[in-house]
């Protein structure tokens, strides 16, 4: 398997999904897509593409004209039931090509926070082990205002957790991802969100917090990509 993940910036990098593909046997290239809008080769020739995350918001075409682009290379990939997995801003920008209308939320979740999963969750494939609930890390301001025909697999109470569109693409608000190195680095940096401003971020708080729970969450992200790519291994459902 061959697996490209688009990076927004250099400190939302595939992160533990990485170790997850490297272990499986399979293939990644990674694409900095706000610094070269030549990727490591045809998008549409991978056998999965993970969307990451990044500080940028999914509306903000003037700013980052990339972001029209990279809405419809996934509208076409979903097309062709290329296997998806987009992560914050990436579930953000998956549900969006999928017929969506993310938004900002009516809160930021920024931290660590209670995910329920709901009945459809409890049997998807990637998902279902999570079940009945569990805590995550989060960074976001925005949710994914999903399309009717996407189902909910978890949620929080400000927003939709996760979903799938059809039996190939996923997307994640949470940051199942994140390495412990980009996680401190976002903590130590938060001053430069304004929302992590607002909500009262307090680094002296929330690292060591971090810290004492990134082990465990990074062994619970590394299973999530492993649960991924075994899925979209199997033949599509009649």
């Amino acid at each position: 398997m061959r697996a490209l993940a688009i990076a927004h910036q250099r400190d939302s990098g595939p992160g533990v999904f990485a170790e997850a593909i490297s272990s499986a046997g399979a293939e990644l290239d990674v694409w900095q897509i706000v610094e070269t809008d030549v990727p490591p080769a045809d998008p549409l020739g991978y056998d999965a593409v993970l969307s990451l995350g990044g500080a940028m918001n999914v509306d903000e075409e003037d700013r980052h004209p990339w972001l029209r682009a990279e809405k419809q290379l996934l509208r076409e990939l979903l097309g062709r039931e290329t296997p998806l997995m987009g992560v914050c801003l990436g579930a953000q920008l998956l549900s969006e090509a999928g017929g969506g209308s993310p938004r900002r939320a009516s809160e930021s979740e920024i931290g660590w926070y209670e995910i329920e999963i709901t009945a459809a969750g409890a049997e998807d494939p990637v998902i279902g082990p999570l079940a009945p609930a569990f805590e995550a890390f989060e960074w976001h301001s925005y949710e994914c205002g999903l399309p009717a025909d996407a189902l909910v697999l978890a949620r929080s109470p400000v927003c939709a957790q996760a979903y799938r569109l059809g039996e190939r693409a996923w997307g994640i608000q949470f940051h199942a991802e994140v390495s412990a190195a980009d996680a401190a680095h976002w903590i130590e940096q938060y001053h430069v969100d304004p929302d992590a401003v607002r909500l009262g971020i307090e680094p002296a708080v929330l690292g060591p917090v971090t810290s004492a729970r990134i082990g465990a969450w990074n062994e619970l992200g590394r299973r999530l990509c492993e649960r991924f790519l075994a899925a979209v291994s199997r033949p599509v459902r009649a």
